[in-house]
């Protein structure tokens, strides 16, 4: 099969395909976007709004990103979002890799800009706090390591299962923005005590970079949990919901042991 005729199948079934510039573009848009203004409800208007307020934030930017973005891309914005739906066969480990490039990328430039803006707010101090996660003193009830560990696992399994349960692809339909933004706002306002709520390696590393300091030493957590999170909710989700992609399905040496010939994602020679 052709690379011409791989991208128009991708894009007729709504998948990704591995070279698809907007949906790359959407993603560090998205990321960016979700960084500047949720992460910015913390850094800038956390004493006014709260952690309701910046809950129902990080869910309403989401929310609109994935209506505006959805279709081009999925509105992912998150490294654990697209894990799990590479785990789940609905695309390729290379197309995976250029999402968490991107994801990253728009996460770091979002980042940049809100320590730009926060330095022009007399009194506002960045330095290891700047709307970064953490445990122990650094959590706002002093959850310990573990306890954080297992808050991100299970808040992030929660997301990353409904983006597997409401998007039939990788790209997501004008009526999946409702339950994904309602979602992370309840994840957020859970997890905002306790942790300050990731659920997105990306939306961790970027803050915690120019956070500095105890920021960057637990900044692990925060990219292994989420991690760990959606391959927990790629299982649940096979458990719960008819799956029409095989296990795996884009990674031929776990797909063949599975006894799958490959998914959506898998080409074919010749």
């Amino acid at each position: 099969m052709s690379a011409e005729t791989t991208t128009s199948a991708d894009a007729s079934t709504g998948g990704v395909g591995e070279h698809d510039p907007r949906a790359l573009a959407a993603e560090a848009f998205g990321t960016l976007v979700l960084v500047f203004f949720a992460v910015g409800s913390a850094v800038l208007a956390g004493e006014f709004v709260g952690s309701l307020g910046i809950a129902l934030t990080f869910g309403f930017v989401l929310l609109g990103l994935v209506y505006a973005l959805g279709p081009t891309s999925g509105a992912h914005f998150n490294p654990a979002v697209t894990l799990g739906m590479l785990l789940a066969g609905r695309m390729s480990p290379r197309a995976a890799g250029w999402y968490w490039l991107a994801q990253l990328a728009g996460a770091l430039v979002g980042s940049a800009l809100l320590f730009l803006v926060a330095h022009q707010v007399p009194g506002l101090k960045t330095g290891e706090a700047f709307g970064s996660n953490g445990y122990g003193h650094r959590s706002a009830v002093g959850l310990s390591i573990a306890g954080s560990f297992v808050t991100e696992v299970m808040l992030t399994a929660l997301l990353v299962f409904v983006y597997l349960s409401v998007a039939r692809r990788v790209r997501l339909g004008s009526l999946d923005g409702l339950p994904i933004g309602l979602t992370l706002a309840a994840v957020s306002l859970v997890g905002i005590p306790l942790t300050g709520a990731s659920v997105n390696p990306a939306r961790s590393i970027g803050p915690a970079i120019f956070a500095g300091g105890d920021a960057l030493i637990q900044l692990w957590l925060f990219v292994l949990a989420p991690l760990v999170g959606a391959a927990i909710a790629v299982l649940a989700h096979r458990l719960t919901h008819e799956e029409p992609h095989g296990w795996f399905s884009d990674l031929p040496f776990l797909s063949k042991r599975n006894g799958h010939g490959g998914g959506a994602g898998t080409r074919s020679r010749g």
